[in-house]
């Protein structure tokens, strides 16, 4: 029942990755949760907030498949390293800028849409070197310890980031994510070198035709589409980010701050999907995906619509802690179907795709929420996004039956 942690104790390289990781995760949120609220602050708008997620989105779009083909191009662990470089000399210049100046709105776009694009490099190389580090039969356990990693770093970082921008203000919390790639940097030049690129992609002509090689594979696994599609319609209509500052305004009171109730609401998911990914030891057994990942989505659609309708913070809360275990159980099944059933030679530009499924769907969300709060108000944009988040994946699994009768025989 418990997850299981002997590939973590057993695995030297996967084991500094890990913890490499896990430190710029904790990083990472505190600029995920100060740029939004830098933003309401300056512009008191949920729009200008989710208009956030448009600006990451743009260049993702490209360097997530660019990111992907060059995963398979070259040495993993390189990219790896110099996407951190970048990462924590941009975290590092928003943390002189909001210190050094009075902030622009439309600086922070740029800040973000930066720090998105060299994202598209980062990840792709991360999620393909899992294939290297473990076997088969191992893919599952390592989509259990990912999710964990990710969720530790999701817990710890919002609480840290209320905190941190309440007592030492933004500069800190910008600072401190650029300075948890320089420790990460540490961790991953233990790892030993890995590299693998196979001769079909290191001879062909371009990077755009590995692309397209990737996207005709993607378009042949009725599977692989069901996946992304699911989460893409969950993120898209369920995802309410961006109204988590507006949120806190309203709960806010003498015994809570907004930026207190801020941290509590970017925790509240991550908690829930620690106690779930603890407990998923069961996930191995687990072979129909398709229904696994279906069933979660839909879940976590019920959850958003109990947060939007609580009236009280507490509550509103709890329903975010149950909707973060849904999704995590979700991102297990999603990660563990894409590593037992994508070949080692696809498998970074497979991870391009799949950045776009998991990052594009929050980033539209978190601008549909903004949108649809500045017309008929908050709580209105949080229900009607849960209830379109149930139709959209209940649609998923009717129009791609062979994604959801579909069973892995590696599980």
């Amino acid at each position: 029942m418990l997850i299981n942690l002997t590939f973590l104790r057993t695995h030297r390289d996967y084991r500094y990755l890990f913890l490499g990781q896990l430190i710029s995760a904790v990083g990472s949120m505190m600029t995920y949760i100060a740029l939004p609220y830098q933003m309401y602050e300056l512009t008191q708008s949920s729009f200008s907030v989710g208009m956030i997620s448009i600006a990451e989105l743009c260049p993702l779009l490209i360097t997530a498949f660019l990111g992907g083909a060059y995963a398979d191009r070259f040495d993993r662990r390189k990219l790896l390293i110099r996407s951190e470089l970048a990462l924590a000399a941009s975290t590092g210049l928003l943390a002189w800028y909001t210190w050094a100046t009075t902030p622009s709105q439309w600086v922070l776009y740029i800040a973000a849409a930066t720090i998105s694009a060299i994202n598209g490099f980062h990840r792709p190389a991360l999620e393909a070197m899992t294939q290297q580090l473990g076997k088969p039969e191992d893919y599952a356990h390592i989509s259990a310890l990912n999710s964990l990693k990710s969720i530790l770093g999701s817990v710890g970082g919002p609480s840290l980031a209320g905190f941190c921008i309440a007592t030492f203000g933004l500069p800190a919390a910008y600072l401190i994510d650029g300075v948890s790639f320089a420790l990460s940097l540490l961790a991953i030049l233990q790892i030993k070198q890995i590299a693998f690129v196979t001769p079909e992609a290191a001879t062909s002509a371009s990077p755009l035709t590995d692309i397209q090689e990737g996207l005709r594979y993607a378009w042949g696994r009725q599977e692989l589409l069901g996946s992304y599609a699911v989460d893409f319609c969950a993120m898209i209509f369920g995802m309410p980010t961006a109204l988590f500052p507006a949120v806190a305004d309203m709960f806010a009171d003498a015994s809570l701050t907004s930026a207190q109730a801020v941290g509590y609401l970017y925790s509240a998911p991550a908690v829930g999907a620690l106690v779930a990914t603890l407990l998923s030891g069961w996930t191995h057994r687990i072979r129909s995906f398709g229904k696994a990942i279906s069933i979660s989505a839909l879940i976590w659609g019920v959850c958003i619509i109990g947060f939007g309708c609580a009236h009280s913070f507490w509550l509103a809360v709890l329903f975010l802690a149950l909707a973060g275990g849904a999704d995590a159980m979700s991102g297990i099944f999603r990660m563990t179907l894409w590593n037992t059933t994508i070949p080692k030679n696809l498998r970074g530009r497979m991870a391009g795709i799949e950045m776009m499924s998991y990052m594009s769907g929050p980033m539209l969300g978190n601008a549909e929420s903004g949108l649809v709060a500045a017309a008929f108000g908050t709580r209105f944009s949080i229900v009607s996004g849960g209830a379109m988040c149930l139709l959209g994946v209940s649609l998923c699994a009717i129009a791609l039956p062979r994604y959801w009768n579909f069973k892995s025989m590696e599980a």
